[in-house]
């Protein structure tokens, strides 16, 4: 990973969260927990108002599909 990344870096930010939250079925998550919890990753360095409903829809499925293969 990079280190320091924005919301252009979608797998990099779901690998974070699938690392950082490896119990967390990403399609429970809430989209304004979603932005708080992408926002606190170390290295983002987005900025926090670029955001938007398919950055995080991407970033959600993106998450989802790495928290799918680490299930086996």
């Amino acid at each position: 990973m990079p280190p320091t990344f924005g919301w252009d870096k979608i797998e990099d930010i779901a690998i974070a969260l699938a690392d950082k939250f490896p119990e967390t079925d990403p399609l429970t998550v809430r989209f304004t927990d979603l932005h708080k919890w992408v926002c606190e990753l170390p290295g983002f360095a987005g900025d926090p108002q670029a955001s938007n409903e398919a950055k995080l829809e991407a970033v959600q499925m993106a998450w989802h599909e790495e928290f799918q293969d680490r299930q086996g």
